[in-house]
């Protein structure tokens, strides 16, 4: 018979961290989507109400949120990497 063909994968151990990495990942995605989403929709409510006078403060709230949503993603994408025993790149 053939060994545990989960071995190559760190066996039990690998299917945790990657079953936590997985969990942290998704956790970490949607809170990440959830401020994106809000402060883009709080940016544009500021604009449409106080208008152009508003406009600087309406864009800078929806580029900070869109930060916040770039780095939550990057860092779902990292955990799940870690979690599955990969390393991380640059790209």
């Amino acid at each position: 018979m053939s060994e545990n063909t989960n071995q190559s994968k760190g066996g039990a151990l690998g299917g945790i961290t990657s079953g936590l990495g997985n969990t942290l990942s998704g956790a970490t995605n949607t809170a990440g989507g959830v401020v994106g989403s809000a402060g883009k929709n709080l940016g544009d409510t500021v604009t449409g109400v106080a208008g152009e006078a508003g406009r600087p403060v309406g864009d800078g709230l929806k580029n900070v949120a869109g930060g916040v949503e770039d780095t939550a993603k990057s860092a779902g994408q990292g955990l799940k990497d870690a979690g599955e025993g990969k390393s991380s790149s640059s790209s």
